[in-house]
């Protein structure tokens, strides 16, 4: 650790605490009017009013980006998601949401620390610009992250990391994970249909049963990640629906199964893709009928950048977080995306009590205290430090301010 970037991140620190009881109090505002992927105008306007920069345009959507610190030059960006999910809640908090949506995933607390973050960076000398991602739609696809970049948001950048912070309750309290290598899944989605000859039930031979076919295909593809990837590289493949018929005594002609396949690991993706067609086809086929499978490409793999992991944790040590094993999890995030343009770093933090009791992401009584806006901040500031290793930082008193998507 450098002299000058401690000094920095010591008053960065000390600022934060200063930004607290306002950033909790948006907290509250964000989680009481949450808004759904694609709706998120309203958010992203409290968000940029609350960081000095209400006329920022929007891009990809809702989002916006607003750099703070040297208007030109590099930049580092830090991640908040706009969207809430469709959802009732059940926390019975004064400030729980009452339209039917529901801020189920942290990304209340997301917003709230990155405001935090951002307005104690504001009088620092920072080595570089800092880049508060307001981003839509990050639980939906189309991807929010996709449609920023495609929309060129980060191009007048010269962006060197793409850095973000995710509350996770399956990690105890106090606790972060800063895990180099694959960290999230892809998460792909698929669509197999059947078809067959339909018929009356009481003539089976005289159809080429769909029904059957399928629910063969459902049991054979589970094999798939059983036997044919390797048992310490994790891989999920779930069917979520099946349909078919419409009459207890008829065979129908078609039946449909949807559902989802999830890689940690970016080199077996294209692998279990061409498997399920190939055993698809093959098991259908063995039972007189024929598939065809339609897979739809959702978020990549999160794979954290192995230089920034290891120069983050020094800095979430400092922060006083502990370090457990590393964390890995077939969830998703189209924070993936970002790895297409600059070294990522996902870093989480702890809310639950270390067991699998408290309730995870995306449950109706899903609520992490205020104190979760202190801890999310502290470690996407360890995470700005680490990222700004390599840059030489300006004395004090060089001036800093709040750019409109980093425009200069």
């Amino acid at each position: 650790m450098s002299s000058d970037l401690l000094h920095v991140y010591d008053q960065w620190q000390r600022g934060l605490v200063e930004e607290l009881p306002a950033a909790i109090n948006l907290r509250h505002r964000i989680h009481a009017e949450p808004r759904i992927a694609g709706d998120e105008w309203d958010t992203a306007r409290m968000v940029a009013d609350a960081l000095g920069a209400v006329e920022s345009p929007s891009i990809g959507g809702a989002g916006r980006v607003v750099r703070i610190g040297p208007r030109h030059g590099p930049a580092i960006a830090l991640r908040g998601e706009l969207d809430a999910l469709p959802m009732r809640e059940e926390t019975n908090v004064p400030w729980g949401s009452v339209n039917g949506a529901m801020h189920a995933c942290g990304h209340d607390v997301h917003l709230a620390a990155l405001v935090a973050v951002a307005r104690a960076a504001r009088s620092l000398p920072l080595p570089g610009g800092l880049l508060a991602v307001l981003q839509p739609s990050e639980e939906t696809f189309p991807s929010g992250a996709r449609a920023m970049l495609d929309a060129g948001a980060f191009d007048v950048n010269d962006v060197r990391a793409f850095l973000g912070v995710h509350l996770q309750p399956r990690l105890a309290e106090g606790v972060a994970a800063a895990t180099p290598g694959p960290v999230n899944a892809s998460s792909d989605e698929f669509t197999i249909v059947v078809d067959g000859r339909g018929g009356h039930a009481g003539y089976p031979h005289l159809t080429r049963d769909p029904v059957v076919a399928l629910a063969a295909i459902v049991v054979a593809i589970q094999h798939i990640v059983a036997r044919n990837v390797d048992p310490t590289r994790a891989a999920v493949l779930t069917v979520g629906t099946l349909a078919a018929g419409s009459a207890a005594n008829v065979v129908p002609g078609r039946a449909e199964a949807r559902g989802s396949l999830r890689a940690l690991h970016p080199d077996d993706r294209e692998f279990l893709h061409r498997r399920l067609v190939e055993v698809a086809e093959q098991v259908a086929a063995a039972h007189g009928c024929r598939a065809q499978v339609e897979l739809t490409s959702g978020e990549p793999a999160l794979v954290n950048d192995r230089g920034l992991a290891q120069a983050c944790e020094p800095w979430l040590a400092k922060s006083g977080f502990v370090f457990g094993e590393a964390f890995r999890s077939c969830g998703a995030d189209d924070f993936a995306h970002y790895g297409e343009a600059a070294p990522t770093l996902m870093v989480f933090v702890g809310t639950g009590d270390g067991t699998h009791g408290s309730p995870g992401l995306h449950h109706p009584r899903f609520l992490p205290s205020d104190l979760a806006v202190h801890h999310v901040a502290q470690a996407m500031i360890a995470a700005a430090v680490a990222a700004f290793e390599d840059l030489p930082v300006p004395p004090f008193g060089a001036s800093a301010g709040v750019h409109a998507r980093g425009l200069g």
